[in-house]
Order: structure tokens, then sequence, then C-alpha cells
């Protein structure tokens, strides 16, 4: 019986660490990789976000 709680307590402890290590991962993908604003600009106009009138102002603003 103590052998079985044992290996339960182990594998979720394995399971558990499994998950965690590959949330870090993802999560650490992103990191190093920097933004260009005007991309992120474009972004945020090809998904409706902002207008084309903010957009040409805001694109000025940063090629300025």
């Amino acid at each position: 019986m103590l052998m079985m709680t044992l290996a339960m307590i182990l594998f979720w402890a394995i399971v558990i660490g499994g998950v965690v290590l590959v949330v870090r991962l993802i999560l650490s993908l992103g990191k190093g990789k920097k933004s260009d604003p005007l991309e992120i600009l474009k972004q945020r106009y090809a998904r409706g976000e902002i207008q084309k009138d903010e957009f040409e102002q805001k694109k000025k603003d940063i090629l300025a």
C-alpha cells in the first residue's frame, strides 16, 4: 500500500513538472523576439482595431 502511494505521488510530480516545463518553454519562446512598431501598427489596422486615419497618423509618427 505504501509503495502504491509513493508511486502515485511520484507520477503526479512528474506530470505537474512536465506541464510546468512546457509552459515555461512556450512563454520563453516569445521573449527573445523584438517586435517592430510599424509591424504591430499594421497588424492592429488589419484586425480593425484602428481606423485608416489613425493608422496614417501613427505611421507618420513612427517614421518621423
